[in-house]
């Protein structure tokens, strides 16, 4: 197929490795950018080339337009894939792509058009091109918000609670659920705060919140030959913070009626937008009531313009690489297969492992891996951004690894994935690994009754907490062992010039015993490092990992009970709202909005 010699991924860790491996497998060079905090990341590692942006948090480095295109043109990188995140469903950068000139011509944007981008990025916009459509709609707002008013306003006509998501976002990002007219105000503002930390964007509009739905998506494919098709669904409905935990392809109990309806639909919003390329039309699935034969009723959610992160499921039932696929679209080449070759086999499950500890409400666990064990056996794959000596950072997604399982049915499926999980053995950090296997084994999951709200409202959190304490992954206490000195005379280590990374051997004294090789240090960590504030009744309020103080909710001489928030940190992009353990008088605040705090600070 007519192709390109040069890419760049405009991401970082998981999915930047994802492409690459494509890109690898076709011939094509690769090339990584990377932030200061990200300059021997293992992306950074398996690149052909890779190129400083400078910066640490994400607006200074990923999200830094002009950086990336100063690359674009000194690597001479003819087409770039924006991953998920970031840049990934943004118009304006995907139309600044395009106005470069390349070495064969203008560079290549491996996505959708910006006007498509436009249409179904903006969450808003696509609402109004679902309706157009006639596709079936959950209630909701066709306009970004501008007070809090509009909130309260939409909930006593439409009901409490109510969802305000971001309208340039995806993957729960910026989603969150305001339960009465109180919590409008605080809750608009969380949500604009964390959709402008991770898309770069603050509008957020409103839907009508489901307690017990199932989230059903839909795969799509278009090229610029007026192909569209639809790559079976997958089921996303095992969730945390409206994120994504475990997601399976097919969905389980979906009616085949349901879901070559939800396919068709699918397709139509994707033809009505002129789109191409790969992209997800999100569902909410609501199973009829009682096992009749009927067709449950979906209604459109959203629509994903890019790849999403669960797109491994669907390859693993229907062995077409989707990565490949998006390169040979963006080439100007018809897709590769047609609908009616489009036949899904067997069953697949994704398990995000996330540096989060699920005993204490999936906190962010951030860190460094002092071991990572990958497991391996038939029908395995784990797509990973990190190996052992990397370090977890507050300032980005705090996705480990996805592990994706093959199984000729779901039990099979079901089993392999446990399996699979028993060899996984990662320590430093907390894992949400136990969580996958208490949730794999718990027989709600097993009967397909689950919806979006079960692991929050319906999983007994004690079986969370006991899992996540038997050392399944993770290690409390570490020190540095003999095994961490390097004895060898002979030193490969990075070095960076004119801000483009190489790497280079050296022969140099021995290290001193003690010290990481790769120039990588393994700190010495004890144990409750990263634990949460002091003991009930102890007075003091601690962080209880490191991240940026966004909100102080209480001042000096503020009466507040246990349970009640007073301060809101940011770490890995999300907001955590720190409570008081006690009831008491604030008698002094340490802390104020922008300042970067550790983990047992006070």
């Amino acid at each position: 197929m007519a192709t390109f010699q040069k890419i760049l991924i405009a991401n970082r860790a998981e999915i930047a490795v994802r492409v690459m491996r494509t890109c690898r497998e076709l011939g094509i060079t690769t090339v990584a950018v990377y932030s200061e905090l990200d300059r021997d990341a293992f992306h950074v590692r398996y690149a052909d080339e890779a190129y400083a942006l400078g910066g640490e948090t994400a607006a200074e480095s990923y999200l830094n337009t002009d950086a990336i295109l100063d690359v674009i043109r000194r690597s001479g990188a003819e087409a770039v894939h924006p991953g998920y995140g970031f840049f990934a469903e943004n118009a304006d950068f995907a139309e600044a792509i395009q106005s470069l000139d390349g070495p064969r011509g203008p560079v290549t944007w491996i996505g959708p058009p910006p006007s498509a981008i436009r249409i179904m990025g903006d969450k808003i916009s696509s609402r109004k091109a679902a309706l157009e459509a006639k596709v079936p709609m959950v209630p909701g707002t066709t306009e970004a918000l501008e007070s809090a008013a509009e909130v309260v306003a939409f909930g006593d006509e439409h009901g409490w609670p109510v969802a305000i998501k971001a309208a340039f976002g995806g993957g729960g990002k910026g989603m969150k659920i305001a339960r009465s007219a109180d919590e409008a105000e605080k809750v608009l503002e969380s949500a604009q705060r964390e959709a402008q930390a991770y898309f770069g964007r603050p509008e957020a509009y409103l839907e009508r919140y489901l307690e017990r739905p199932r989230h059903v998506e839909i795969q799509v494919f278009s090229d610029t030959h007026g192909n569209h098709v639809w790559l079976g669904e997958r089921d996303c409905s095992v969730q945390r913070r409206h994120q994504k935990l475990i997601e399976e392809s097919p969905a389980p109990g979906v009616d085949d009626a349901t879901r070559k309806a939800m396919g068709e639909a699918a397709v139509h919003v994707a033809a009505a937008c002129g789109y191409v390329g790969a992209g997800t039309v999100e569902m909410l699935y609501q199973p009829p009531e009682r096992p009749s034969g009927q067709a449950g009723d979906f209604f459109f959610l959203e629509m994903n313009t890019r790849l999403q992160v669960e797109h491994c499921v669907t390859e693993m039932v229907t062995g077409f690489d989707l990565v490949r696929e998006q390169i040979r679209v963006a080439a100007g080449e018809p897709l590769s297969f047609t609908q009616e070759d489009v036949q899904p086999r067997g069953h697949s499950i994704e398990c995000r492992i996330n540096a989060e500890d699920p005993a204490k409400k999936f906190l962010p666990s951030p860190g460094t891996i002092t071991r990572f064990d990958r497991p391996a056996g038939p029908g395995v794959r784990i797509d990973h951004g990190y190996e052992a000596g990397d370090t977890i950072s507050q300032f980005y997604d705090n996705l480990v690894a996805k592990l994706i399982v093959w199984g000729s049915d779901r039990d099979e499926a079901i089993a392999r994935a446990r399996r699979a999980l028993g060899e996984t053995l990662i320590e430093g950090i907390k894992t949400t690994i136990p969580a996958h296997l208490t949730l794999l084994a718990h027989p709600d999951f097993v009967a397909g009754n689950h919806s979006t709200k079960w692991l929050e409202d319906e999983v007994d959190p004690g079986l969370l907490a006991t899992a996540s304490g038997s050392g399944d992954s993770g290690a409390t206490s570490i020190s540095e062992t003999p095994e961490t000195q390097d004895t060898r005379a002979e030193h490969t280590v990075p070095v960076e010039v004119d801000g483009k990374r190489f790497t280079v051997r050296l022969w140099l004294p021995d290290l001193p015993a003690g010290a990481a090789p790769s120039g990588r240090v393994k700190p010495r960590m004890t144990a409750g490092a990263g634990a949460g504030g002091a003991g009930s009744g102890s007075g003091t309020i601690s962080a209880p990992m490191q991240g940026t103080i966004v909100k102080v909710l209480v001042s000096p001489g503020d009466a507040v009970k246990a349970g009640e928030s007073v301060v809101v940190l940011e770490a890995m992009k999300m907001e955590n709202h720190i409570n008081a353990e006690s009831d008491g008088t604030v008698k002094e605040v340490r802390v104020e909005p922008g300042q970067t705090v550790s983990g047992g600070d006070v």
